[in-house]
């Protein structure tokens, strides 16, 4: 019987594209309430993790749960738990945030009464009402960014699996939606991946980090950081770099 205090699940995941290894053997939980982050390298299988526990990518091996549900074989029903942003998530630009989210509600089979509440809510959340009537290829990256987290708020999932979410923002940007994000680890589950280290220690506590397709560390950032080492020297001991004059990472 699953625990159903564990909301993502990987055992024994990997993916080869022939001689060449994404990932592999990686295996960890994630449980309820739990803010997680996901660090590495580029290039190090982060994002290719993310697909396979999604359900957009099937693994070569192993097994992806998001709320007990197999995402190679119960896809429907797990995505019904989880909201997926990957990095520069496709969005509709002559579509406004307004009837990019009716389309989205009318996709999952929402009923009026509950599109109505939804919609109410993401706009607020991610405060859109400025430009909840304008094309969304007018808007600018952040006020795309949260377009994009509102239609994955929409159904309101335990699991939210966000990847490289302030990407490109600048730091006002930046600002707003970590603010979001804070907001809503009081209620979800989250796996964050991010090249920003600051944010690992102001929004997670927890830290898994994968480096040439293999898990290295799955810990607390307090345990990350016990041995003396900021988090930008510990980030390139684990990614195999070095720092020179302490600048480079």
């Amino acid at each position: 019987m699953s625990d159903s205090s564990i909301l993502i699940e990987a055992v024994g995941l990997s993916k080869y594209y022939g001689q060449f290894t994404a990932i592999e053997d990686i295996s960890f939980q994630i449980h309820r309430g739990e803010v997680v982050a996901f660090l590495g390298p580029n290039g190090a299988g982060k994002s290719t993790t993310m697909k396979i526990l999604t359900g957009y990518l099937a693994p070569s091996s192993g097994t992806a749960r998001i709320a007990g549900f197999d995402m190679n074989t119960e896809r429907i029903s797990g995505a019904r738990h989880l909201g997926y942003l990957p990095e520069n998530g496709p969005l509709y630009p002559d579509m406004t945030p307004k009837s990019l989210l009716e389309f989205f509600a009318s996709a999952r089979g929402m009923t009026p009464k509950c599109r109505k509440q939804r919609m109410e809510w993401v706009i607020e959340m991610c405060r859109l009402e400025s430009v909840y009537g304008k094309p969304i290829g007018k808007l600018s990256r952040g006020f795309r960014q949260r377009v994009g987290m509102a239609q994955v708020l929409l159904h309101d999932p335990d699991v939210l699996i966000l990847d490289e979410p302030t990407s490109g923002l600048d730091p006002i940007q930046i600002h707003e939606v970590r603010k979001t994000i804070r907001a809503l680890s009081e209620t979800k589950t989250i796996l964050l991946s991010t090249h920003i280290l600051q944010e690992v220690e102001a929004m997670t506590s927890r830290i898994l980090f994968i480096s040439e397709g293999r898990l290295q560390y799955d810990g607390s950032v307090t345990e990350f950081l016990k041995e003396g080492l900021t988090m930008e020297e510990h980030f390139c001991a684990l990614g195999g770099k070095e720092l020179r004059g302490g600048s480079e990472m």
